[in-house]
């Protein structure tokens, strides 16, 4: 009876053990890598002396460590896109997806090389391990430029960005948060009605008002269903079905060519021109872009919010064409409309990390590379033109600047919740384009009165930054 008591005992610790042992596996060997990258870890967010820089592309510290302390002397300016990183709250931004290259190598496994760190601390000596250090593309002047422009309004967003390589020159996204204060501060940052966290650059989707009229005007002209010279009336309405449509505050632009209707922002021409390029073109194009694709960018990008081919009217369709309808997207992917335009027709990968570097040697590069080359050359330099006229003599005219040929695109997009958004975004020099600047500003209302006059002196900044810079 005892014996019999004590096997049942025994194959009852037997069975628990057994528990035990096949949730450590699952833990430690099934799910050990998904945990241990999983961005709210805090084991992620270990605060280690050893974690590596976030420089940017002049050697500017963006992020370092003090001690156990995380340090981010450019604070709300790039604080979506640095990211943050904490032992309660993960990490974010570049800090988490270059987590793995900033950590110091992992010593638990190695006493002696532990016993060298003890002794590296004590001595005041720098530590054995260090993690690597992150490059980006950063330009401070641009960046600093950027976001003292943008946070004189509520909510705004920007992106500057070098249309031959995809560079991120600067991105700013306002309201932002003290990256510094993420532990006290987290909690109502979540809470937060205005959406601090979110990086509105990359990630906020907007109807982009006429700004999309590049993609329209590139679509129309590729395809060969509109040439330059192309003449539409447009007497500022556009019956369409069920639905009528409007220029902006009732106007009316009249008869005139394609060039022209682009420079004024013809609603009701780029209306007829989407509807004579019908559905297929216009999402054929769509695809070429990538618009409505997963957008390649080394932090978190939303992709835009295209409505399925099989949904879409014609008034749908109509509205599309001039950046309304359901269609929403960041200002990230209309920087790279505009590149487009500017690079020729091949539309570059954007990138924010160039580099990693362990000490003084770099152990790795990140190219610049091509997403695609949507349309053809001598249609970009149509568009091109067609955007040089809207800053000449068309609605941009207060993006010029001297001794400078620019090419831009207003945008006035209206939207439900409020005061239209207001859009633009240009490139120069119009020749040689070495900077393209995007441009949203909330409920802010006419694209030329706010966010014009932002990428223009942004713009003035980004090309005397890249001039200075080169060889």
């Amino acid at each position: 009876m005892i014996n019999a008591t004590i096997r049942r005992f025994a194959a009852l610790v037997a069975a628990f053990f057994l528990i035990v042992a096949a949730r450590l596996w699952y833990v430690q060997v099934t799910t050990g890598a998904r945990i241990a990258a999983h961005a709210s870890n805090p084991r992620n967010g270990t605060l280690e002396a050893g974690r590596g820089r976030i420089l940017a592309t002049d050697g500017t510290v963006l992020a370092y460590s003090d001690g156990s302390t995380r340090r981010y002397p450019f604070g709300a300016s790039l604080a979506q896109e640095v990211g943050y990183v904490s032992v309660r709250y993960g990490t974010s931004g570049i800090e988490q997806a270059y987590d793995r290259a900033l950590s110091p190598p992992d010593l638990s496994g190695d006493p002696m090389e532990q016993l060298q760190e003890i002794r590296a601390a004590i001595d005041g000596k720098p530590l054995v391990s260090q993690g690597d250090d992150i490059v980006t593309t950063i330009v401070p002047a641009i960046q600093q430029e950027l976001y003292a422009k943008l946070s004189v309004y509520a909510r705004a967003a920007g992106v500057v960005i070098d249309p031959a390589t995809g560079a991120v020159l600067a991105i700013a996204s306002v309201p932002s948060f003290d990256p510094d204060s993420i532990d006290s501060i987290f909690a109502s940052l979540r809470s937060d009605p205005a959406s601090p966290l979110l990086d509105r650059a990359a990630q906020g989707l907007y109807p982009p008002g006429s700004t999309f009229k590049i993609f329209t005007a590139s679509a129309a002209l590729d395809s060969e269903t509109v040439t330059p010279q192309s003449r539409f009336e447009d007497p500022g309405y556009l019956d369409v079905g069920n639905a009528v449509l409007h220029d902006n505050e009732g106007e009316a632009t009249g008869f005139q060519n394609v060039t022209t209707a682009f420079a004024l922002s013809s609603n009701v021409d780029f209306a007829q021109i989407a509807l004579k390029m019908g559905i297929d073109t216009f999402y054929e194009y769509l695809g070429r872009f990538g618009v409505g694709d997963a957008l390649d960018f080394q932090i978190p990008a939303s992709e835009s919010n295209v409505p399925p081919a099989s949904d879409v009217s014609a008034g749908e369709l109509a509205q599309m064409g001039f950046g309304q309808g359901a269609l929403l997207v960041s200002p990230l992917q209309i920087a790279l409309l505009a590149a487009t335009v500017a690079n020729g027709g091949d539309e570059p990968r954007p990138y924010i990390v160039r580099q990693i570097r362990r000490g003084n040697a770099v152990v790795s590069v990140l190219p610049s590379g091509t997403l695609a080359s949507p349309i053809a050359a001598d249609t970009a330099e149509e568009v091109k033109n067609m955007m040089i006229a809207v800053v000449q003599r068309g609605t941009g005219t207060v993006a010029s600047l001297p001794n400078v040929v620019v090419a831009g695109k207003t945008g006035t997009a209206t939207n439900p919740h409020g005061a239209p958004h207001s859009w633009f975004v240009c490139f120069a020099p119009a020749a040689q384009p070495r900077a393209v600047v995007a441009i949203v500003v909330e409920n802010a209302g006419y694209g030329a009165a706010v966010a014009a006059p932002i990428a223009r002196d942004v713009l003035a900044t980004a090309l005397q930054s890249t001039a200075s810079s080169e060889p």
